[in-house]
């Protein structure tokens, strides 16, 4: 049977088009038509002028619905996350475990295993920050938990994790080049964050090997035109970077500077929590972001969407390019590139959202999961 989307405005590419058909069998599109062209046996549905937009992704958040998998990992957290993401639009996911015990690591490993098995889809597998940071830079990581990677430490975890360990965020400068290496090697994607890198140290490591940066402008040091710090070399090797546009991580106009400098390299991540009470991390909600006992700001509420509506009206990046930064750039990151647009031959991971940014759908391999009436 082939499903034929119709009546929407395709969102792919960093392009918006009008009067497409989208041909979907199993859990792949097989063709992107003029909706004049539909075959006569197609089951039809009407998205209603909706937008289509590829499934979001999203690389870094730590729990939802009150169960913070980060801080407490469980099988039902992740269960938890996934369902509730795939409501929001979000078809593809790094469950992220923050700095903690290794008991806790360990857990949230054992729990991506047991629950892979019942998985939907949309669980990509995990994405470590930390323990391996850079405590100058903690922000609302536990310094009693960072620590220097070993190399015994790290390839025990990832020959436990059997394939679950995607992501991890190191500060690269204060680690062994046998760890940087031996990750690399494992094709699991080393990000640096929460790092005091020098504009030299920067340049040195950034895309040699390392390919990504963990939350742009949080947990790094600032410019300064004496000690141009990391930013600058970011700026200039351009690796992958994960942005959290709320508002409250970073501020609007650092977000156009990062757009401007680093282009399809930039990608936006949720960094979401949840309400927490007990564990290392107790977050709580206060307006519209998460903050610890101290007051440390810690996650965001975002949903992948919000995002995406914050680069278009506060940001001021054209929807069609601010949906690439929730989709396409992170997919190329992961490596996942049947993920991330709208044509033939890709996944069909789809989200049907309003012009008023409300999720009206979403698709995952094809099928429907969530419809709003």
């Amino acid at each position: 049977m082939v499903t034929a989307l119709h009546n929407l405005q395709l969102i792919s590419n960093g392009q918006i088009a009008q009067g497409k058909a989208v041909l979907i069998s199993g859990a792949t599109i097989i063709d992107v038509i003029d909706d004049t062209a539909i075959p006569a046996d197609a089951q039809k549905h009407d998205l209603s002028g909706a937008y289509l937009a590829p499934g979001f992704i999203d690389l870094q958040i730590y729990g939802s619905g009150g169960q913070l998998f980060g801080g407490i990992p469980t099988p039902e957290a992740l269960e938890r996350l996934e369902t509730d993401l795939l409501n929001q639009g979000t078809t593809g996911i790094f469950a992220t475990i923050a700095t903690n015990a290794n008991q806790i690591v360990e857990a949230g490993i054992a729990a991506a295993k047991i629950y892979r098995k019942k998985a939907k889809g949309a669980f990509w597998g995990l994405h470590l920050e930390g323990p391996y940071l850079n405590p100058a830079k903690k922000g609302a990581h536990p310094e009693k938990y960072i620590k220097k990677a070993t190399l015994a430490e790290v390839k025990g975890w990832v020959e436990s994790a059997e394939g679950e360990i995607k992501m991890i965020t190191i500060a690269p400068e204060l680690q062994d080049q046998e760890v940087i290496d031996y990750l690399h090697g494992a094709g699991i994607i080393i990000s640096s964050g929460h790092s005091n890198a020098t504009y030299a140290d920067g340049k040195a490591f950034l895309n040699k090997p390392i390919p990504a940066v963990t939350h742009l402008f949080n947990a790094m040091p600032q410019m300064h035109h004496r000690e141009p710090g990391y930013i600058p070399a970011i700026f200039e090797e351009r690796p992958y970077a994960s942005i959290v546009a709320d508002g409250n991580h970073v501020d609007w106009a650092m977000i156009r500077l990062a757009k401007r400098e680093l282009g399809d390299k930039l990608f936006l991540i949720t960094d979401a929590v949840t309400s927490a009470t007990e564990g290392a991390y107790q977050h709580h909600l206060v307006g519209d972001k998460y903050v610890m006992p101290d007051g440390t700001l810690s996650g965001s509420s975002l949903t992948m969407l919000k995002a995406v509506e914050n680069c278009v009206k506060q940001v001021g990046i054209e929807l069609a390019e601010a949906v690439n930064m929730a989709s396409l750039y992170p997919a190329q990151l992961a490596k996942q590139l049947k993920k991330g647009k709208i044509e033939k031959g890709f996944d069909a991971d789809l989200v049907v959202f309003d012009s008023g940014f409300e999720v009206q759908a979403t698709y995952l391999s094809g099928h429907l999961l969530t419809k709003r009436t």
